[in-house]
């Protein structure tokens, strides 16, 4: 597989016995399961496309029927599997806001031009998330992402800009 897929949701149980699923979605973006939509499935067993036929809430999760599934036995099969998206095929989001995995590498950089690192990953926090940027020497570097820090993300050229706040680097 060349392409890095996107996790957007996971399979818990079947529901009921015509091949439906319980699903807990991943993405802020539920009608991303909108009958018609193409999904890649990684189970155990197998990686394949499949489709959405049809979707409906089922409390803070989702019920799926996919064409390929016919019942519960086949259904049975899917516990667990990891239900992504092409990097290409994720909703759009807003300006100014970006998906973790096209930040992540992002070569960070001062205002003034001194590079920090690359951006390793994203935690998420109770007040805001912290970017994880990695030194070449290794060392860790976390960054809140505040705008007051954070002055400009280009994901084309896969750089950050950020003014170090007194104290961040201590």
């Amino acid at each position: 597989m060349d392409t890095k897929r996107i996790a957007v949701g996971k399979i818990l149980t079947t529901h009921g016995y015509r091949g439906e699923v319980k699903v807990w979605p991943w993405t802020d973006f539920p009608q991303r399961f909108r009958p018609g939509t193409k999904l890649w499935l990684r189970s155990r067993q197998s990686y394949q496309r499949v489709t959405v036929t049809n979707s409906r809430p089922h409390g803070r999760y989702l019920i799926l029927k996919f064409a390929e599934i016919p019942d519960m036995a086949a259904a049975e099969n899917l516990r667990n599997a990891i239900l992504e998206v092409d990097p290409w095929e994720v909703e759009p989001l807003p300006p100014g806001r970006y998906y973790v995995f096209q930040l992540i590498d992002c070569q960070v950089f001062t205002v003034e031009g001194e590079f920090l690192g690359k951006l390793k990953d994203v935690q998420k926090t109770g007040a805001n998330d912290v970017f994880v940027v990695i030194t070449v020497e290794g060392k860790e570097i976390l960054l809140p992402a505040l705008k007051e820090v954070v002055k400009e993300i280009d994901i084309t050229s896969k750089t950050i800009k950020v003014k170090l706040l007194p104290g961040l680097l201590d």
